[in-house]
């Protein structure tokens, strides 16, 4: 399942909507993505499966590219 995930770039930044960042991730569940993007120092606000017609959406923008992380 592709999850998309809003995120700080820092632990230490106070979340601001302005410069929320967003990634896409391919994983099992919400914990799997949490698990796997621990090593990273960035601040998770919030993870959304996505499937149907809005992974269709989130697919035609520029920027979408999924992170493949083991």
């Amino acid at each position: 399942m592709i999850f998309k995930v809003f995120y700080q770039e820092s632990m230490t930044q106070v979340p601001v909507r302005e410069k929320t960042k967003t990634l896409y991730i391919e994983a099992e569940s919400e914990r799997d993505v949490r698990s796997k993007l621990a090593d990273r120092d960035i601040n998770i606000e919030f993870i959304q499966p996505i499937s149907g017609a809005f992974l269709e959406y989130e697919q035609q923008k520029e920027d979408f590219k999924v992170l493949e992380i083991e």
